[in-house]
């Protein structure tokens, strides 16, 4: 039996992720990413598995708070990529507002390896 997890579609996936981020429920990550997962983003070591993942969330990114606006998910097989905008603040209070790519590698409807790229050097 396929879980439903497994039944998302990229853009369901992908919203949910960007849902959990945005109100801070680190907790719910483990809806999104494979135990083993692993993402990627410039400035820093690939965060390999969900505990990793979790611990960046929580300690290390420099965003205090925003929310991510996905303008377009494309998807084909195990694959998906989006592009959007976000806005918010960082844990200095200073604004941000940046633009985003994100490639996916997905299995068993989480995310097993995430790409983030900004569209110069950013949060």
């Amino acid at each position: 039996m396929i879980s439903a997890a497994a039944q998302r579609t990229a853009e369901q996936l992908i919203n949910e992720l960007f849902d959990v981020i945005d109100n801070r429920r680190w907790d719910q990550l483990s809806r999104v990413f494979a135990e083993d997962g692993v993402y990627e983003r410039p400035g820093y070591e690939p965060l390999v598995g969900l505990a990793a993942i979790q611990h960046f969330y929580r300690y290390e990114r420099v965003v205090d708070q925003g929310r991510h606006d996905v303008e377009h998910v494309v998807s084909d097989l195990g694959t998906a990529a989006c592009w959007g905008r976000f806005t918010g603040m960082d844990r200095s209070g200073r604004p941000l507002d940046e633009a985003f790519a994100d490639a996916y590698a997905v299995t068993e409807g989480k995310i097993k390896h995430r790409v983030t790229y900004f569209y110069r050097p950013a949060i």
